[in-house]
């Protein structure tokens, strides 16, 4: 570990005693976690690493929306306000957070009953509703929904990652954020990740799959390139990165949503799309559509969106899927393999997906 909270100043700081014991939580991709134990109580202290998130000002906007959520009763862990009035400590150029400790546990689809699966749709409906309660509305213009052909509300009533991170979207370059990615960057993209996949050494099985992968995907985009999605559906406030490693559960109930580092103004049905299909892929890169369809109809009961609001979603989310590679720009372009355990369930599912695409947009808006 690079970098040791100062303890001692962070405590006196949030009045929270005296350290006992202080371990890392096993980190995630972007900040860093430490269970934290003093003498007045169990805590976990987040340090806000991400250069993309550590902002004071926004990690204190976050902390303000979960304050709030806790207080319409969304299972959340807002932070503990320091001495100074204050829920964000900047200690040496480092941002950090105290939040209570909160018992439980991940669990992602397979562990999830049908029913469960309906509950978690049912929360993610209802963060989006409450978010547009507790955030302020300026600043940001809903767009007109559409349908996945482009239709605006008027003829059709119609979910970012990873999210930009774990599980999400590190996206392809070159997308344009009204209609998504270009499929003429993405082929250039693929050939440069080609020719980084065979100058590899040694070549190993991971570069064989990459390279299955990458000749694929480009034949699926050429026979695709004219499905590029219009523009979005309609906005608002959401969590950002919803996935497994970021709902606590306990109890076979939710506890917590944690990590609202990716808060923000975003096209909401996506956040419920790009969500499932992180909560319910299979190893194989198949999504369990039962589970998947109980989520949905939970979703758009509570959020209030329509079948095919989640349609277009379904469409954007695919698209953005299939012209997606930062699992493999991460390993061949940085050097970083803690994503690696992903790609090949998450690579089978863009093709997978494809050949059902159908089935697909009717489990989410049937």
């Amino acid at each position: 570990m690079s970098h040791a909270p100062p303890l001692g100043a962070l405590l006196r700081q949030y009045a929270a005693g005296s350290a006992l014991t202080c371990d890392p939580v096993e980190q995630g991709l972007l900040n860093r976690g430490y269970r934290l134990r003093t003498t007045r109580g169990r805590y976990f202290l987040k340090h806000h690493f991400d250069p993309e998130t550590a902002d004071p000002a926004a990690i204190a906007r976050q902390h303000r929306a979960t304050q709030r959520l806790a207080d319409l009763g969304v299972p959340v862990a807002p932070p503990l306000t320091g001495t100074d009035g204050r829920t964000v400590a900047v200690i040496g150029g480092h941002a950090y957070a105290l939040h209570p400790w909160i018992d439980g546990r991940h669990r992602h689809g397979g562990q999830l009953t049908t029913r469960q699966c309906a509950r978690l749709g049912a929360l993610l409906g209802v963060v989006h509703a409450s978010l547009e309660r507790v955030m302020p509305t300026q600043g940001h213009t809903p767009a007109r929904p559409t349908d996945a052909t482009g239709a605006t509300e008027g003829s059709a009533r119609a979910e970012g990652s990873a999210r930009v991170g774990a599980g999400g979207s590190a996206a392809a370059e070159g997308v344009d954020p009204a209609r998504g990615a270009d499929p003429a960057d993405t082929f250039a993209l693929i050939d440069r990740l080609l020719a980084r996949v065979r100058r590899h050494r040694p070549h190993d099985a991971f570069d064989e799959l990459a390279r299955h992968r990458l000749l694929e995907r480009r034949a699926l985009l050429e026979r695709h390139a004219d499905r590029r999605p219009p523009q979005g559906g309609s906005v608002g406030w959401v969590h950002g990165d919803f996935h497994p490693f970021n709902l606590l559960y306990r109890d076979g109930e939710p506890a917590a949503i944690v990590d609202w580092d990716r808060l923000g103004v975003h096209p909401r049905a996506e956040e419920a799309v790009r969500a499932a299909v992180i909560f319910f892929v299979r190893p194989v890169g198949a999504l369990d559509l039962a589970k998947v369809r109980a989520y949905a109809r939970a979703y758009r009961r509570t959020a209030g969106a329509g079948p095919a609001e989640l349609a277009a979603a379904v469409h954007r989310v695919w698209w953005e899927r299939l012209n997606d590679f930062w699992m493999l720009r991460w390993h061949y372009e940085r050097g970083d393999t803690r994503a690696d355990p992903q790609f090949p369930a998450a690579s089978a599912l863009a093709v997978w997906w494809t050949r059902e695409y159908d089935t697909v947009c009717e489990a989410f808006a049937g």
